[in-house]
C-alpha cells in the first residue's frame, strides 16, 4: 500500500473517530444522570427503591455489554419502537454506564464514615441536606479517579456499537479492511487512534488519583 493509500485510510479513521467521542460523550452524560438516580436509591432509606437499584446493577453489570446492545437494537421493535443503530447504541451504552457509574458513586458515598452523617445530623439537617452539603462534596473526591477511569473503558466500550451497524472507529475499520484486504494496517490505525483518544484520560486519572490522595 502507498504512503498516499495509507494516509487516506489514516484519516478516514480519524474522522470516524468522531462518532466513537460523540457516542462516548452521550453514553457519559447520560449513564451519570442514570448513575446518580442509582446512587441516590441506594444511599436513601427505601428499601424497596434500594433493591430496585440493586437489581438493575446486578442486571447490566451480569450480562455482556453485546447482549444489551442486541436487545436494545432487536428487542424495541418488537414492542414498535423503531431504533436507529446511533440510537440503539446510546441507548444500550447509557444503561450500561449508569450501572456501574451507580456502583462506583455509591462505594464513594459509603465510604465516608457514619461520624459525618451524625454530625451533619447534630446540626439539624435532614436527610437530603446532608447528602448534599456534608456527604457528597467528600464523596466527590473519593469517586472522581474511578469515574475518568470507567471513562476510559467506555470509550474502548463503544467498539461493540459495530455489532448493530453503527460506523463508529471498529466499524469504519471493519469496512476499510473488507474493502483493502489489509487487517494489519487498517486495524492497527484504529488501534493507534484508540490509544490516542485513551492515553489523556488514564494520565488525568492517575494524576488526579495522585493529587487527591495528597489532599
Amino acid at each position: 500500500m502507498s504512503t498516499i493509500a495509507t494516509g487516506t485510510i489514516l484519516w478516514t479513521l480519524i474522522q470516524s473517530a468522531r462518532w466513537t467521542l460523540a457516542l462516548s460523550l452521550v453514553a457519559f452524560l447520560g449513564g451519570g444522570a442514570a448513575g446518580l438516580v442509582v446512587m441516590l436509591l441506594r444511599a436513601g432509606r427505601s428499601a424497596a427503591l434500594a433493591r430496585a437499584a440493586a437489581l438493575y446493577i446486578d442486571l447490566f453489570q451480569g450480562t455482556p455489554l453485546l447482549m444489551q446492545m442486541f436487545m436494545a437494537y432487536f428487542g424495541l421493535p418488537l414492542l414498535g419502537v423503531e431504533v436507529s443503530p446511533w440510537l440503539a447504541a446510546a441507548l444500550g451504552l447509557t444503561l450500561y454506564a449508569g450501572a456501574y457509574l451507580g456502583e462506583i458513586w455509591r462505594g464513594a458515598v459509603q465510604a465516608i464514615g457514619q461520624g459525618q452523617w451524625d454530625a451533619a445530623a447534630s446540626l439539624g439537617l435532614g436527610r437530603a441536606r446532608q447528602l448534599r452539603l456534608v456527604i457528597l462534596p467528600q464523596a466527590l473526591r473519593l469517586a472522581v479517579p474511578p469515574t475518568v477511569g470507567f471513562l476510559v473503558q467506555l470509550v474502548k466500550a463503544t467498539a461493540v456499537a459495530s455489532i448493530v451497524g453503527f460506523r463508529e472507529l471498529t466499524r469504519t475499520a471493519e469496512i476499510i479492511s473488507n474493502a483493502t484486504f489489509r487487517p494489519l494496517v487498517v486495524y492497527g490505525l484504529a488501534a493507534l487512534i484508540y490509544f490516542a483518544l485513551c492515553l489523556p484520560l488514564t494520565v488525568g486519572a492517575r494524576a488526579l488519583e495522585r493529587r487527591l490522595g495528597r489532599a
